[in-house]
Protein backbone atom coordinates (compact mmCIF):
# COMPACT_ATOMS: atom_id res chain seq x y z
CA UNK A 1 0.00 0.00 0.00
CA UNK A 2 1.75 3.06 -1.87
CA UNK A 3 1.29 6.71 0.60
CA UNK A 4 -1.32 7.78 -1.82
CA UNK A 5 -3.67 5.53 -0.72
CA UNK A 6 -2.83 4.98 3.30
CA UNK A 7 -5.15 6.88 6.01
CA UNK A 8 -3.26 9.83 7.65
CA UNK A 9 -2.52 7.96 10.62
CA UNK A 10 -0.96 5.08 8.38
CA UNK A 11 0.95 8.21 6.52
CA UNK A 12 2.18 9.39 10.18
CA UNK A 13 3.23 6.22 10.89
CA UNK A 14 5.61 6.20 8.39
CA UNK A 15 7.24 9.29 9.59
CA UNK A 16 11.28 8.84 10.27
CA UNK A 17 12.16 8.98 13.72
CA UNK A 18 15.55 10.74 13.18
CA UNK A 19 16.41 14.19 12.92
CA UNK A 20 17.52 15.82 9.45
CA UNK A 21 19.33 19.36 8.92
CA UNK A 22 20.15 21.05 5.91
CA UNK A 23 21.22 24.60 4.38
CA UNK A 24 18.57 25.97 2.63
CA UNK A 25 19.78 29.02 0.99
CA UNK A 26 21.94 28.82 -1.94
CA UNK A 27 25.82 27.78 -2.26
CA UNK A 28 28.19 30.58 -2.36
CA UNK A 29 29.58 33.63 -0.26
CA UNK A 30 26.46 35.35 1.01
CA UNK A 31 25.26 37.82 4.09
CA UNK A 32 23.41 35.30 5.61
CA UNK A 33 22.89 31.36 5.27
CA UNK A 34 19.51 29.44 6.72
CA UNK A 35 19.98 26.29 8.38
CA UNK A 36 17.02 24.03 9.06
CA UNK A 37 16.33 21.43 11.54
CA UNK A 38 13.22 18.73 11.76
CA UNK A 39 12.93 16.14 14.12
CA UNK A 40 12.31 14.85 17.82
CA UNK A 41 16.51 16.15 18.57
CA UNK A 42 15.83 19.19 16.39
CA UNK A 43 15.47 21.03 20.34
CA UNK A 44 18.42 19.18 21.84
CA UNK A 45 20.30 21.04 19.49
CA UNK A 46 19.46 24.03 19.09
CA UNK A 47 19.85 23.78 23.14
CA UNK A 48 23.41 22.49 22.37
CA UNK A 49 24.65 25.21 20.01
CA UNK A 50 22.97 28.30 21.49
CA UNK A 51 22.70 27.17 24.70
CA UNK A 52 18.66 28.05 25.43
CA UNK A 53 15.53 27.40 23.61
CA UNK A 54 14.04 30.69 22.38
CA UNK A 55 10.90 31.65 22.40
CA UNK A 56 8.49 30.22 19.62
CA UNK A 57 8.53 31.47 16.59
CA UNK A 58 10.42 34.86 17.40
CA UNK A 59 14.01 35.27 16.73
CA UNK A 60 16.66 35.37 19.43
CA UNK A 61 20.46 36.76 18.61
CA UNK A 62 22.43 33.88 19.99
CA UNK A 63 26.48 33.07 20.31
CA UNK A 64 26.69 29.39 18.71
CA UNK A 65 29.32 27.43 20.08
CA UNK A 66 30.20 23.84 19.46
CA UNK A 67 30.97 21.10 22.02
CA UNK A 68 33.77 22.30 23.12
CA UNK A 69 32.69 25.27 23.92
CA UNK A 70 34.55 26.84 20.81
CA UNK A 71 32.92 30.10 19.54
CA UNK A 72 31.19 28.90 16.13
CA UNK A 73 29.28 32.30 15.21
CA UNK A 74 26.65 35.10 15.96
CA UNK A 75 23.37 34.43 14.43
CA UNK A 76 19.62 34.57 14.75
CA UNK A 77 17.68 31.13 16.09
CA UNK A 78 14.31 30.40 15.82
CA UNK A 79 12.20 27.81 17.33
CA UNK A 80 9.11 25.87 16.09
CA UNK A 81 7.49 23.01 18.75
CA UNK A 82 4.96 20.36 16.99
CA UNK A 83 2.89 20.71 15.20
CA UNK A 84 2.64 24.39 14.19
CA UNK A 85 5.44 24.27 12.31
CA UNK A 86 6.26 23.50 8.15
CA UNK A 87 6.99 20.13 8.63
CA UNK A 88 4.39 19.08 11.69
CA UNK A 89 7.76 18.21 13.27
CA UNK A 90 10.01 20.06 15.98
CA UNK A 91 11.67 22.67 14.10
CA UNK A 92 14.61 25.46 14.35
CA UNK A 93 16.20 27.50 12.05
CA UNK A 94 20.16 29.39 12.90
CA UNK A 95 20.22 32.08 10.60
CA UNK A 96 24.07 32.07 10.40
CA UNK A 97 26.84 34.28 8.11
CA UNK A 98 27.11 33.08 4.84
CA UNK A 99 30.49 32.12 4.18
CA UNK A 100 31.56 28.74 3.57
CA UNK A 101 33.77 28.09 6.54
CA UNK A 102 31.10 29.34 8.98
CA UNK A 103 28.41 26.93 7.40
CA UNK A 104 30.82 23.88 7.55
CA UNK A 105 31.39 24.87 11.18
CA UNK A 106 28.02 24.76 12.22
CA UNK A 107 27.06 21.64 10.58
CA UNK A 108 29.98 19.88 11.93
CA UNK A 109 28.95 20.84 15.17
CA UNK A 110 25.07 19.56 14.45
CA UNK A 111 26.02 16.31 13.10
CA UNK A 112 27.67 15.64 16.28
CA UNK A 113 24.50 15.96 17.99
CA UNK A 114 22.83 12.55 19.08
CA UNK A 115 20.13 11.74 16.55
CA UNK A 116 21.00 14.42 13.98
CA UNK A 117 22.12 13.57 10.38
CA UNK A 118 21.97 15.24 6.82
CA UNK A 119 18.81 16.03 5.38
CA UNK A 120 18.27 14.14 1.76
CA UNK A 121 17.00 16.14 -1.30
CA UNK A 122 13.21 16.85 -0.68
CA UNK A 123 13.39 15.40 2.80
CA UNK A 124 11.76 18.56 4.69
CA UNK A 125 8.48 18.92 1.96
CA UNK A 126 8.37 14.93 2.12
CA UNK A 127 7.85 15.19 5.91
CA UNK A 128 5.57 17.96 5.32
CA UNK A 129 3.46 15.69 2.89
CA UNK A 130 3.87 12.56 5.61
CA UNK A 131 2.39 14.77 8.84
CA UNK A 132 -0.36 16.35 6.29
CA UNK A 133 0.94 19.77 5.99
CA UNK A 134 0.79 19.63 2.30
CA UNK A 135 -1.00 17.15 0.33
CA UNK A 136 0.42 15.94 -3.32
CA UNK A 137 -0.41 18.80 -5.59
CA UNK A 138 0.91 21.49 -2.68
CA UNK A 139 4.28 19.64 -2.80
CA UNK A 140 4.54 19.54 -6.71
CA UNK A 141 3.43 23.22 -6.67
CA UNK A 142 5.89 24.18 -4.24
CA UNK A 143 8.54 22.32 -6.71
CA UNK A 144 7.23 24.44 -9.81
CA UNK A 145 7.31 27.13 -7.89
CA UNK A 146 10.89 26.91 -7.17
CA UNK A 147 11.66 26.39 -11.13
CA UNK A 148 9.01 29.64 -12.05
CA UNK A 149 11.15 31.08 -15.01
CA UNK A 150 8.35 33.87 -15.85
CA UNK A 151 5.43 35.66 -14.05
CA UNK A 152 2.79 33.00 -15.22
CA UNK A 153 4.38 30.39 -13.87
CA UNK A 154 5.16 31.98 -10.85
CA UNK A 155 1.43 32.46 -10.37
CA UNK A 156 0.29 29.22 -11.22
CA UNK A 157 2.82 27.50 -8.91
CA UNK A 158 1.91 29.65 -6.09
CA UNK A 159 -2.24 28.67 -6.64
CA UNK A 160 -0.97 25.23 -6.35
CA UNK A 161 1.69 25.54 -3.46
CA UNK A 162 -1.03 27.16 -1.56
CA UNK A 163 -3.63 24.48 -2.31
CA UNK A 164 -5.81 25.66 -5.26
CA UNK A 165 -5.58 22.22 -7.11
CA UNK A 166 -6.12 20.06 -3.11
CA UNK A 167 -9.25 22.47 -2.68
CA UNK A 168 -10.79 21.57 -6.50
CA UNK A 169 -9.95 18.19 -5.67
CA UNK A 170 -11.59 17.77 -2.62
CA UNK A 171 -14.95 19.24 -3.43
CA UNK A 172 -14.78 17.05 -6.27
CA UNK A 173 -14.09 14.21 -3.91
CA UNK A 174 -17.00 15.67 -0.95
CA UNK A 175 -19.51 15.31 -3.95
CA UNK A 176 -18.88 11.17 -4.87
CA UNK A 177 -18.13 10.48 -1.60
CA UNK A 178 -22.00 11.84 -0.97
CA UNK A 179 -23.14 9.71 -4.28
CA UNK A 180 -21.44 6.68 -2.36
CA UNK A 181 -22.82 7.00 0.65
CA UNK A 182 -26.63 6.97 -1.23
CA UNK A 183 -25.95 3.43 -3.27
CA UNK A 184 -24.15 2.30 0.30
CA UNK A 185 -27.93 3.57 1.85
CA UNK A 186 -29.42 1.30 -1.27
CA UNK A 187 -27.10 -2.06 -0.33
CA UNK A 188 -27.76 -1.58 3.53
CA UNK A 189 -31.56 -1.61 2.78
CA UNK A 190 -31.71 -4.06 -0.08
CA UNK A 191 -35.05 -5.35 1.14
CA UNK A 192 -37.16 -2.14 1.35
CA UNK A 193 -38.07 -3.00 -2.83
CA UNK A 194 -38.43 1.50 -3.19
CA UNK A 195 -35.29 2.28 -1.37
CA UNK A 196 -31.98 1.24 -3.71
CA UNK A 197 -34.07 2.79 -6.70
CA UNK A 198 -34.91 6.18 -4.93
CA UNK A 199 -31.23 6.50 -3.81
CA UNK A 200 -29.83 5.13 -6.82
CA UNK A 201 -32.02 8.27 -8.69
CA UNK A 202 -31.17 10.90 -5.89
CA UNK A 203 -27.34 9.88 -6.40
CA UNK A 204 -26.87 9.56 -10.54
CA UNK A 205 -27.46 13.66 -11.03
CA UNK A 206 -23.77 14.03 -8.90
CA UNK A 207 -22.13 11.61 -10.98
CA UNK A 208 -22.95 12.48 -14.15
CA UNK A 209 -22.57 16.31 -13.10
CA UNK A 210 -18.74 15.58 -11.58
CA UNK A 211 -17.97 13.24 -14.99
CA UNK A 212 -18.88 16.32 -16.94
CA UNK A 213 -16.46 18.79 -14.95
CA UNK A 214 -13.83 16.61 -14.63
CA UNK A 215 -14.10 16.06 -18.46
CA UNK A 216 -14.04 19.80 -19.01
CA UNK A 217 -10.72 19.88 -16.46
CA UNK A 218 -9.43 17.49 -18.80
CA UNK A 219 -9.98 18.95 -21.99
CA UNK A 220 -8.92 22.54 -20.31
CA UNK A 221 -4.93 22.64 -21.15
CA UNK A 222 -4.64 26.15 -20.54
CA UNK A 223 -2.70 25.43 -17.34
CA UNK A 224 -0.23 23.29 -19.09
CA UNK A 225 0.77 25.30 -21.80
CA UNK A 226 1.17 27.95 -18.77
CA UNK A 227 3.73 25.51 -16.88
CA UNK A 228 5.90 23.64 -19.59
CA UNK A 229 5.55 26.97 -22.53
CA UNK A 230 3.78 27.22 -25.71
CA UNK A 231 6.09 25.50 -28.14
CA UNK A 232 6.74 27.24 -31.51
CA UNK A 233 8.08 25.57 -34.77
CA UNK A 234 9.80 27.73 -37.07
CA UNK A 235 9.75 25.73 -40.18
CA UNK A 236 10.45 26.60 -44.15
CA UNK A 237 12.26 25.55 -47.11
CA UNK A 238 16.18 25.32 -47.37
CA UNK A 239 18.01 29.12 -46.73
CA UNK A 240 14.32 30.55 -45.84
CA UNK A 241 16.18 32.43 -43.08
CA UNK A 242 14.56 30.28 -39.93
CA UNK A 243 18.05 30.07 -37.92
CA UNK A 244 18.64 34.30 -38.57
CA UNK A 245 15.06 34.54 -37.56
CA UNK A 246 15.68 32.46 -34.41
CA UNK A 247 18.66 34.68 -33.32
CA UNK A 248 16.61 37.83 -34.44
CA UNK A 249 13.91 36.91 -32.17
CA UNK A 250 16.20 35.61 -29.28
CA UNK A 251 18.36 39.02 -29.34
CA UNK A 252 21.45 36.76 -29.53
CA UNK A 253 23.52 34.23 -31.59
CA UNK A 254 22.02 30.73 -30.81
CA UNK A 255 21.90 29.18 -34.53
CA UNK A 256 24.66 28.91 -36.99
CA UNK A 257 23.60 30.80 -40.20
CA UNK A 258 25.12 29.89 -43.57
CA UNK A 259 23.96 29.92 -47.26
CA UNK A 260 24.65 26.76 -47.45
CA UNK A 261 21.16 24.49 -47.51
CA UNK A 262 21.27 21.77 -44.65
CA UNK A 263 23.58 23.96 -41.97
CA UNK A 264 20.89 23.42 -39.33
CA UNK A 265 20.70 19.34 -39.07
CA UNK A 266 19.46 19.08 -35.23
CA UNK A 267 16.93 20.51 -33.34
CA UNK A 268 17.50 24.03 -31.86
CA UNK A 269 15.77 25.70 -29.06
CA UNK A 270 15.42 28.65 -27.09
CA UNK A 271 13.35 29.47 -24.21
CA UNK A 272 12.11 33.68 -24.35
CA UNK A 273 9.72 35.34 -21.66
CA UNK A 274 6.73 36.89 -23.33
CA UNK A 275 4.22 39.12 -21.29
CA UNK A 276 5.28 36.81 -18.16
CA UNK A 277 4.55 33.53 -19.90
CA UNK A 278 6.94 31.21 -21.39
CA UNK A 279 7.37 30.32 -25.06
CA UNK A 280 10.04 28.18 -26.75
CA UNK A 281 10.92 28.70 -30.43
CA UNK A 282 12.23 25.62 -32.17
CA UNK A 283 14.44 26.15 -34.98
CA UNK A 284 14.47 23.04 -37.69
CA UNK A 285 16.19 21.79 -40.03
CA UNK A 286 15.07 22.79 -43.94
CA UNK A 287 12.10 20.69 -45.59
CA UNK A 288 13.26 19.30 -48.80
CA UNK A 289 12.75 15.96 -50.11
CA UNK A 290 15.89 15.59 -53.01
CA UNK A 291 19.73 15.93 -52.76
CA UNK A 292 20.03 15.22 -48.49
CA UNK A 293 22.60 13.02 -47.29
CA UNK A 294 21.68 10.04 -44.27
CA UNK A 295 22.13 12.97 -41.15
CA UNK A 296 20.05 15.80 -42.89
CA UNK A 297 17.36 13.28 -43.67
CA UNK A 298 17.66 12.41 -39.87
CA UNK A 299 17.39 16.22 -39.32
CA UNK A 300 14.34 16.56 -41.78
CA UNK A 301 12.74 13.70 -39.64
CA UNK A 302 13.38 14.93 -36.51
CA UNK A 303 11.95 18.41 -37.93
CA UNK A 304 8.79 16.81 -39.08
CA UNK A 305 8.11 14.97 -35.98
CA UNK A 306 8.66 18.57 -33.78
CA UNK A 307 6.32 20.75 -36.42
CA UNK A 308 3.81 17.89 -35.85
CA UNK A 309 3.78 18.49 -31.43
CA UNK A 310 4.27 22.29 -31.98
CA UNK A 311 1.12 24.67 -30.86
CA UNK A 312 2.27 26.96 -33.71
CA UNK A 313 3.84 26.74 -37.28
CA UNK A 314 5.58 30.23 -38.57
CA UNK A 315 6.45 29.00 -42.20
CA UNK A 316 9.54 31.30 -43.25
CA UNK A 317 9.52 32.10 -46.81
CA UNK A 318 12.32 33.72 -48.85
CA UNK A 319 10.11 36.41 -49.82
CA UNK A 320 12.93 37.19 -52.70
CA UNK A 321 12.45 34.34 -54.52
CA UNK A 322 8.74 35.33 -55.70
CA UNK A 323 5.21 34.57 -54.05
CA UNK A 324 4.69 31.87 -51.27
CA UNK A 325 3.68 28.33 -52.53
CA UNK A 326 -0.18 27.54 -52.65
CA UNK A 327 0.62 24.16 -50.85
CA UNK A 328 3.44 23.45 -49.01
CA UNK A 329 5.87 20.58 -49.01
CA UNK A 330 4.75 17.64 -47.19
CA UNK A 331 3.89 18.59 -43.15
CA UNK A 332 3.34 15.85 -40.58
CA UNK A 333 1.45 18.92 -38.28
CA UNK A 334 -1.68 18.25 -36.17
CA UNK A 335 -4.64 20.52 -37.14
CA UNK A 336 -4.99 22.04 -33.62
CA UNK A 337 -1.46 24.14 -34.47
CA UNK A 338 -1.89 27.66 -36.21
CA UNK A 339 -0.25 27.93 -39.40
CA UNK A 340 1.59 31.39 -39.62
CA UNK A 341 3.44 32.52 -42.90
CA UNK A 342 6.26 34.40 -42.49
CA UNK A 343 7.70 36.53 -45.36
CA UNK A 344 11.34 36.91 -44.68
CA UNK A 345 14.06 38.97 -46.78
CA UNK A 346 11.12 41.50 -47.70
CA UNK A 347 13.71 44.28 -48.12
CA UNK A 348 15.27 41.94 -50.69
CA UNK A 349 14.82 43.23 -54.46
CA UNK A 350 11.97 41.94 -56.30
CA UNK A 351 10.41 40.76 -52.63
CA UNK A 352 6.92 39.94 -52.94
CA UNK A 353 4.03 40.38 -50.27
CA UNK A 354 3.07 37.70 -48.32
CA UNK A 355 -0.04 36.20 -49.83
CA UNK A 356 -0.92 31.82 -49.17
CA UNK A 357 -5.08 30.85 -48.26
CA UNK A 358 -3.22 28.44 -45.63
CA UNK A 359 -2.11 30.81 -43.61
CA UNK A 360 -4.07 32.05 -40.53
CA UNK A 361 -1.70 35.11 -40.28
CA UNK A 362 0.74 36.75 -42.46
CA UNK A 363 3.80 38.81 -41.58
CA UNK A 364 6.59 40.17 -43.41
CA UNK A 365 9.89 40.99 -42.05
CA UNK A 366 13.60 40.64 -42.38
CA UNK A 367 15.87 38.98 -39.90
CA UNK A 368 18.75 40.19 -41.70
CA UNK A 369 17.86 43.96 -40.66
CA UNK A 370 14.88 43.51 -38.13
CA UNK A 371 12.33 44.99 -39.69
CA UNK A 372 9.03 43.54 -38.91
CA UNK A 373 10.80 41.74 -35.70
CA UNK A 374 8.96 44.01 -33.15
CA UNK A 375 5.68 43.36 -34.72
CA UNK A 376 6.14 39.68 -34.76
CA UNK A 377 7.30 39.09 -31.26
CA UNK A 378 4.34 41.45 -30.47
CA UNK A 379 1.64 38.80 -32.45
CA UNK A 380 3.29 36.09 -30.38
CA UNK A 381 2.79 37.55 -27.06
CA UNK A 382 -0.69 38.38 -28.18
CA UNK A 383 -1.36 34.66 -29.25
CA UNK A 384 0.11 33.19 -25.86
CA UNK A 385 -2.01 35.50 -23.55
CA UNK A 386 -4.89 34.16 -25.76
CA UNK A 387 -4.01 31.09 -25.10
CA UNK A 388 -2.70 30.71 -21.83
CA UNK A 389 -5.37 31.58 -18.66
CA UNK A 390 -5.57 35.06 -17.07
CA UNK A 391 -4.22 35.76 -13.75
CA UNK A 392 -5.99 33.81 -11.09
CA UNK A 393 -7.92 31.83 -13.26
CA UNK A 394 -5.46 28.83 -13.10
CA UNK A 395 -6.84 25.25 -14.43
CA UNK A 396 -6.00 22.73 -11.63
CA UNK A 397 -5.12 19.48 -14.35
CA UNK A 398 -1.61 20.74 -14.87
CA UNK A 399 0.30 17.58 -14.98
CA UNK A 400 0.24 14.49 -16.68
CA UNK A 401 -0.05 12.32 -13.41
CA UNK A 402 -2.84 14.76 -12.74
CA UNK A 403 -4.46 14.35 -16.19
CA UNK A 404 -4.01 10.34 -16.00
CA UNK A 405 -6.12 10.42 -12.67
CA UNK A 406 -8.33 12.30 -13.99
CA UNK A 407 -8.82 10.08 -17.41
CA UNK A 408 -9.20 7.12 -14.75
CA UNK A 409 -11.83 8.47 -12.64
CA UNK A 410 -13.74 9.69 -15.27
CA UNK A 411 -13.48 5.52 -17.10
CA UNK A 412 -14.44 4.49 -13.46
CA UNK A 413 -17.78 6.64 -13.65
CA UNK A 414 -18.62 6.44 -17.23
CA UNK A 415 -18.66 2.52 -15.86
CA UNK A 416 -20.64 2.96 -13.09
CA UNK A 417 -23.66 4.87 -15.76
CA UNK A 418 -23.40 2.51 -17.42
CA UNK A 419 -24.30 0.16 -15.03
CA UNK A 420 -26.85 2.21 -13.65
CA UNK A 421 -30.07 0.62 -14.46
CA UNK A 422 -29.33 -2.65 -13.50
CA UNK A 423 -30.11 -4.17 -10.29
CA UNK A 424 -26.07 -4.98 -9.37
CA UNK A 425 -25.33 -2.37 -6.78
CA UNK A 426 -22.08 -4.03 -5.49
CA UNK A 427 -20.62 -3.90 -8.75
CA UNK A 428 -21.97 0.01 -8.87
CA UNK A 429 -20.05 0.62 -5.53
CA UNK A 430 -17.10 -0.64 -6.39
CA UNK A 431 -16.75 1.20 -9.45
CA UNK A 432 -17.51 4.32 -7.39
CA UNK A 433 -14.97 3.73 -5.40
CA UNK A 434 -12.57 3.09 -7.62
CA UNK A 435 -13.71 6.40 -9.10
CA UNK A 436 -12.81 7.37 -5.55
CA UNK A 437 -9.26 5.94 -5.11
CA UNK A 438 -7.84 7.75 -8.63
CA UNK A 439 -9.69 10.90 -7.21
CA UNK A 440 -7.74 10.90 -4.19
CA UNK A 441 -4.55 10.35 -6.17
CA UNK A 442 -4.95 13.47 -7.54
CA UNK A 443 -4.03 15.24 -4.30
CA UNK A 444 -1.98 11.86 -2.98
CA UNK A 445 -4.09 11.00 -0.07
CA UNK A 446 -7.69 9.17 0.92
CA UNK A 447 -9.76 8.26 4.22
CA UNK A 448 -12.02 6.07 3.82
CA UNK A 449 -13.62 6.95 6.93
CA UNK A 450 -15.11 10.10 5.64
CA UNK A 451 -17.86 7.48 3.60
CA UNK A 452 -18.93 6.31 7.23
CA UNK A 453 -18.87 9.89 8.44
CA UNK A 454 -21.34 11.01 6.01
CA UNK A 455 -23.54 7.83 5.87
CA UNK A 456 -24.45 7.83 9.99
CA UNK A 457 -24.33 11.96 10.17
CA UNK A 458 -26.10 13.20 7.00
CA UNK A 459 -28.93 10.66 6.52
CA UNK A 460 -29.27 9.87 10.44
CA UNK A 461 -29.90 5.79 9.28
CA UNK A 462 -32.15 3.98 11.57
CA UNK A 463 -33.67 7.20 13.05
Amino acid sequence: MDAQQKTGTDVAADVPRDTIAAVSTASGRAAVAVIRLSGPAAGAALMALAGRLPEPRRALLSTLRDAAGEHLDRALVLWFPAPRSATGEDMAELHVHGGRAVIAAVLEALWRVPGVRPAEAGEFTRRSFLNGKMDLGAVEGLADLLAAETEGQRRLALAHAFGRLGERVEAWRGRLIRAMALIEAGIDFAEEEDVPREVRAAARPEVEALRAELAEALADRRGELVREGASVAIAGLPNAGKSSLLNALAARDIAIVSDEPGTTRDIVEVALDLGGRKLVLIDTAGLRDEGVGKVEAEGIRRARARIAAADLVLWVHDAGTGAAPQALPAMERTGAAELWLLANKSDAPGAVSPEAPWAQRRLALSARTGAGIADLTSALADWLARRAPPAGEHPALIRARHRQAAQAVIEHLDAALARWETQDEAMLAEELRLAANSLARLAGRIDVEDLLDVVFREFCIGK
